[in-house]
């Protein structure tokens, strides 16, 4: 089965042709070339390009272009703006879009990302998800029970929870608490409307690589939600200043708390299934 990465963040440099929002603590670039070239390294057959909105906000532009010149390598989910009266027809249009698999909102305690579960900005979009048979990326990492409301406002939406729904460092150490969301995660199983995806769990290891301490916690989220549920991911480049890409993908390959089932279904097959999108090679 093809080893798919859930989540990536390629972008060029910072240039007047395309300028980035906000200056991360990133690479000065990381292409959708280099991105190729990592993940060929390691061996990942594909990835599930999210347009970075910190960068790029609602413009997918790059993310687009990345997708033309490897169609057989990435699929392309782009952020949409609830305060766009027209967010729907935005929604149709990217149907159209080759390599477009899904849309994706912010839900956090961040100013401008701080909209309640009835928003509705937020209800257009996620109507309009259902009618051109999207999954909505959700990121709601410390705001989870506005989130969790907001998926049981709508269960014909098929969301796609980001980064365990979990808040994750930018720079090391993880907090002395990394897994204090732990529960509202578990509880957000029982909605069968939701995935999760397990991206940057890396980062929320309190010890050095392969981060031994993470398999405890992920065991009880990978009962909880099942291993047909769960897509692993590295959330490269945001967690870049944490890990390097062979870093967030090895111990999850070489680790002896999965069997070979189980890391199929986490490492490619749940997210094939979530996003209806598999790459063209590495497919017995």
């Amino acid at each position: 089965m093809a080893i798919i990465d859930s989540q990536v963040h390629a972008y060029e440099a910072n240039t007047p042709k395309r300028p980035w929002h906000k200056v991360p603590n990133w690479p000065a670039h990381v292409t959708g070339d280099e991105m190729v070239a990592a993940m060929d390294k390691v061996a990942v057959d594909g990835a599930i390009f999210i347009s970075s909105f910190s960068m790029y906000q609602y413009d997918a532009s790059y993310a687009v272009e990345v997708q033309q010149a490897h169609p057989d390598r990435f699929a392309i989910v782009k952020p949409v703006d609830p305060d766009d009266p027209a967010v729907a027809d935005v929604i149709a249009e990217w149907k159209k879009t080759p390599g477009a698999v899904g849309v994706r909102i912010m839900m956090t305690k961040e100013p401008g990302r701080d909209r309640g579960p009835t928003d509705p900005g937020l209800d257009r979009i996620l109507r309009a998800a259902v009618r051109h048979d999207f999954p909505v990326n959700i990121l709601c990492w410390d705001n989870l029970d506005a989130g969790t409301a907001l998926i049981d406002r709508h269960p014909e939406t098929r969301f796609i929870i980001d980064h365990l729904g979990i808040m994750q460092p930018r720079t090391p150490p993880a907090p002395p608490q990394p897994w204090a969301d732990l529960p509202k995660v578990l509880e957000l199983a029982k909605r069968p409307n939701a995935v999760i995806k397990i991206s940057g769990a890396c980062t929320l290891s309190r010890e050095p690589y392969p981060f031994p301490d993470i398999w405890d916690p992920l065991a009880r989220v990978f009962d909880a939600w099942g291993f047909d549920r769960c897509l692993w991911g590295t959330d490269w480049t945001r967690a870049f200043a944490v890990v390097n890409y062979e870093q967030a993908v090895e111990p999850f390959r070489r680790t002896d708390r999965l069997s070979d089932s189980e890391r199929a279904m986490l490492m490619g097959g749940a997210c094939a299934k979530a996003y209806g999108w598999s790459p063209k090679i590495g497919v017995a």
